[in-house]
């Protein structure tokens, strides 16, 4: 039992649900020369470093020399660096361009949101390990998830289908952009992957038969058309290419999920 609650103590509370983020920590006052550091001006120069050098070099010595203060006046803003990064990660979110509330397509809308999510993923590579870690809901995430739920209305989901819908939608963005801004971070060719994919055997024609009982010989596969030459386009090219025919899928699916469901609940008339 004692194990337990040190662990409970121990555990990592979201500033959002503390209120911290809002309220200014009250102890010592920053020292001469520094009366114009603010919450701020923190939180930007901690999304610049995050950019220029990633999660492994930040730390809060490093931030108050790009600051040009000492350390301890950046901890008069936030109590440790687990704070520091939630506040970076919905800052990242404040640069999503959010459709308009005053109705719309519904379809266009959650385009766009989709295109907008990935597109951050890909300009700040630790912006996906951070919402892997941290509790993302900072007031910018939450204007994402609730235009998000709005589309969706508008759609024609039912309430109770609205989580499963956004379930889709942002995990599906934040897997490409994910992986494309870890490629961007790394130097990658998205399109040697795919010309590499397109090199392997199974992607010319199948892998042999194999018979389904022993020391008997599997019919033989009929012979596969060879694959067409395509061109690969330019990596970034690609990305958005393939990115825009999934996203497609993933609307097309909603809206045929949608009329299933509105198809299982609609009332049977019975002739009189």
């Amino acid at each position: 039992m004692a194990s337990v609650r040190r662990k409970v103590r121990g555990a990592r509370v979201s500033i959002w649900l503390t209120g911290r983020a809002k309220v200014r920590r009250r102890g010592y006052p920053p020292v001469a020369g520094e009366a114009g550091l603010d919450l701020g001006k923190i939180v930007a120069a901690t999304v610049r470093l995050l950019d220029a050098e990633g999660l492994g070099r930040l730390s809060m010595r490093r931030l108050a020399a790009e600051l040009g203060v000492t350390a301890m006046s950046v901890y008069w803003y936030v109590d440790t660096k687990d704070e520091l990064l939630e506040l970076a990660l919905d800052r990242a979110y404040a640069e999503m361009d959010l459709p308009a509330e005053d109705g719309g397509d519904w379809a266009a809308q959650l385009r766009q949101l989709a295109h907008e999510h990935r597109r951050i993923l890909v300009a700040h590579p630790w912006v996906s390990r951070l919402a892997g870690e941290y509790l993302n809901v900072g007031p910018h995430a939450m204007a994402c998830v609730a235009a998000a739920q709005r589309a969706m209305r508008r759609a024609g989901l039912p309430e109770e289908c609205l989580t499963g819908g956004l379930s889709l939608l942002f995990p599906f963005s934040y897997g490409f952009g994910g992986v494309g801004g870890r490629l961007a971070e790394l130097g990658e060719d998205y399109g040697a992957f795919v010309r590499a994919l397109r090199e392997q055997p199974e992607c010319v024609r199948p892998p042999a038969a194999r018979s389904p009982v022993p020391d008997h010989p599997a019919p033989e596969a009929p012979e596969a058309p060879e694959a067409p030459d395509l061109p690969v386009l330019p990596g970034h090219e690609q990305r958005d290419r393939d990115f825009a025919f999934a996203l497609e899928c993933v609307l097309a699916g909603m809206a045929a999920m949608r009329d299933r469901v509105a198809e299982q609940v609609r009332p049977t008339i019975t002739p009189a």
